[in-house]
């Protein structure tokens, strides 16, 4: 997992369920993942068994310039991934797998974006299975949401061992790193100190050989 908001929704998930394979649905409170109510979605399955959505968040509608309330799931991806997308759903409706999911968006106007996407199982019995999901984009281009991605490819995909991956989380100490971009104070030390030029996240002085 690497987007903050996959991380989120799997820790407020797998806190709900307890020892349990997967939580009620009931149990899911908009209000306890309101900071990342707009990227999630329900799923649930159709008269044929194919995964739809049940409801759809407002930036996840946006990002594909429609609303995903009752479209097919599978419509999202490349024909080439329809297959592995329903089997994939089907492993978490079946067998309360966590599936986490990397991807290639390509937008209308041919512009792509990497996403992350998690889908994780709802306990609402054999006749009405759901499933909790959200997309989160890697980075935030100027143009997502107003030209809307048209179609996915599957890059790779993970199921995930949900009572083991708190376990391996939690070994995973936080690294701090320094920023990337220098602060005022580097601009005004060492040799050509106040001659310092940003570009981008490097900091060119002038100088030369003497």
């Amino acid at each position: 997992m690497k987007q903050d908001g996959t991380l989120e929704l799997f820790q407020y998930w797998n806190r709900l369920r307890g020892r349990r394979p997967a939580p009620q649905r009931t149990e899911i409170e908009p209000a306890d993942i309101k900071s990342r109510l707009a990227d999630t979605f329900i799923l649930e399955r159709d008269a044929r068994g194919e995964p739809i959505f049940r409801l759809a968040g407002t930036r996840l509608c946006a990002m594909h310039g429609k609303e995903l309330k009752g479209h097919s799931f599978t419509s999202l991806w490349s024909e080439w991934d329809h297959g592995l997308i329903s089997r994939l759903s089907r492993n978490v409706f079946d067998d309360a797998s966590v599936v986490v999911v990397s991807f290639h968006g390509t937008s209308h106007n041919q512009r792509t974006l990497e996403l992350e996407m998690i889908i994780l199982p709802l306990e609402g019995g054999s006749e009405s299975p759901r499933a909790l999901g959200a997309i989160s984009p890697c980075e935030k281009p100027f143009w997502l949401g107003a030209d809307p991605i048209v179609e996915s490819r599957l890059e790779s995909f993970r199921l995930i061992d949900p009572d083991r991956e708190p376990l391996l989380l939690g070994n995973r100490p936080a690294i701090p790193s320094p920023s990337l971009s220098p602060d005022d104070k580097s601009l005004d030390s060492g040799p050509g100190a106040g001659t310092g030029r940003r570009i981008r996240h490097l900091v060119v002085f002038k100088g030369g050989k003497s």
